[in-house]
This record gives C-alpha cells, sequence and structure tokens, in this order.
C-alpha cells in the first residue's frame, strides 16, 4: 500500500469507530418514521429499477455487496428472492462482519475484506451493489482503485446497483458527495441510468412523524433529495 492508501484506510477505519452505535440503532431502525420512509421509497423504485433492466430473477443472480456492514441489502435481497448461497458481502470492520453473521441467514458468505483487493476472480457475479460506500471513501484514487476492482468482477452482462450521497453532509466531513460526473469517472466505458431519491435525512426526521403524506410530496418533487439510486450496467 502506498502512504496515501494507508492514511485513507485508517481513516475511515477510524470514522467508523467513533460512531455511536446506540445512535445508529435509533436512526436506522424501522421504527424510526424517517428511516421507514426511505426504506419503503428505496424498496419500490429500487425492484422497478431492477425490472425495468431484466434483473428480476433475483433467483438465478450472483451477488456481491461491497462495504455490506451488518448485512442489511443482502437481507432486502434474500426477501426479494435471492438465494442466500449465491450471496457475498464484505467489510473493511470485523465487528461489522461479525454482526451480519448473525444476523443474516447462514448460507450467505460474509468475509472481512479490502475492496481494494477482494478475493474473487473476475466476472464472478452478476450484481455488484455499492450502498453509501464510495461517499465514505475521500481519497480520489482508493475511490478508483475499488471501481476498478467492482468492474473486474462484475459480469459483462451484469450491473452495479448504486446508492450513495450526491449531496455533501454539512454536519459529517467524513463524507463527501458523489455527483453523476464522478460516478461516469469512476465506471467508464459504462451506462449510468440513475434518478434522485431520499428526502434530506434532518428534513424527514422533523417531518416524517408528523405528516407522512408531506414527506412523500416533498420526495416526489425530487429538489430535496439527498441521494442517487442507479444501475450502472456495461457497454457491449
Amino acid at each position: 500500500m502506498t502512504p496515501s492508501i494507508d492514511l485513507e484506510r485508517s481513516r475511515v477505519e477510524a470514522a467508523y469507530g467513533r460512531r455511536d452505535a446506540q445512535r445508529d440503532a435509533r436512526l436506522y431502525s424501522h421504527f424510526n418514521p424517517a428511516n421507514l420512509l426511505s426504506i419503503q421509497e428505496r424498496e419500490r423504485r429500487v425492484l422497478a429499477l431492477l425490472a425495468a433492466h431484466g434483473f428480476s430473477d433475483l433467483a438465478s443472480l450472483r451477488i456481491l455487496e461491497v462495504g455490506c456492514g451488518s448485512g442489511f441489502w443482502i437481507r432486502q435481497f434474500t426477501q426479494w428472492g435471492a438465494r442466500p448461497e449465491n450471496l457475498t458481502g464484505i467489510d473493511l470492520l470485523p465487528g461489522r462482519i461479525a454482526e451480519g453473521r448473525r444476523l443474516c441467514a447462514t448460507a450467505v458468505t460474509l468475509e472481512c475484506q479490502d475492496a481494494r483487493q477482494p478475493g474473487f476472480a473476475a466476472d464472478s457475479f452478476d450484481l455488484v451493489i455499492a450502498s453509501t460506500v464510495f461517499s465514505s471513501i475521500l481519497d480520489s484514487g482508493v475511490r478508483g482503485q475499488i471501481a476498478g476492482e467492482i468492474l473486474r468482477v462484475l459480469r459483462p452482462s451484469g450491473a452495479v446497483l448504486w446508492y450513495d450521497f450526491f449531496r455533501n453532509n454539512p454536519s459529517n466531513r467524513e463524507v463527501k458527495g458523489v455527483s453523476k460526473r464522478e460516478i461516469n469517472r469512476l465506471f467508464p466505458g459504462c451506462r449510468l441510468h440513475a434518478e434522485r431519491v431520499t428526502l434530506a435525512p434532518p428534513l424527514a426526521r422533523r417531518l416524517a412523524p408528523l405528516s407522512w403524506n408531506l414527506c412523500r410530496a416533498l420526495n416526489a418533487m425530487r429538489v430535496l433529495n439527498t441521494h442517487y439510486l442507479g444501475l450502472i450496467l456495461q457497454c457491449s
């Protein structure tokens, strides 16, 4: 590793190490109205996006999640029809992998790996999930390495499911939004199909307990959204 890459890895590990586990549990609970709003909107849009691009038969797909954390997306895909034995997740932090193994089906493969050097052969997966991964990486070189490895392990007919911030978070300097231009730079020669989703979390946390309909109306306007949801398809 180069010194800059060593520093970036240490920064990411330290940033997650400083997070308040109890606060995260409250924020990302299904009983938190703002989080439930985000989850339900994202689920509808992910399923519609996958179906529109021919990825509705999840049982036949080999799926990898990069930066899987405790496996939330992996459990979602299991509910949507993916087979646990076809699901793999990798994460930099051992504690998150341990929690994922506790929560996910036993047939799911979860490994503590650096996404810049994943131990998978080329063309191994039909779908790779990258959810709030790249916004957590500030070093452009590291971003590029991880994107390159994603394309290496992705089959030519496969796709990357992308969900991440495009806006910066003024209260968290450990993350940096990823623009469409940056996504296209990271995945050259690919087609990006992306749309804005997710009402700005601080606003959603204020409004969701008061008016679900107001949140949905604001969400539909798209001007107060903070994330891109999309598919990145390799060009044939």
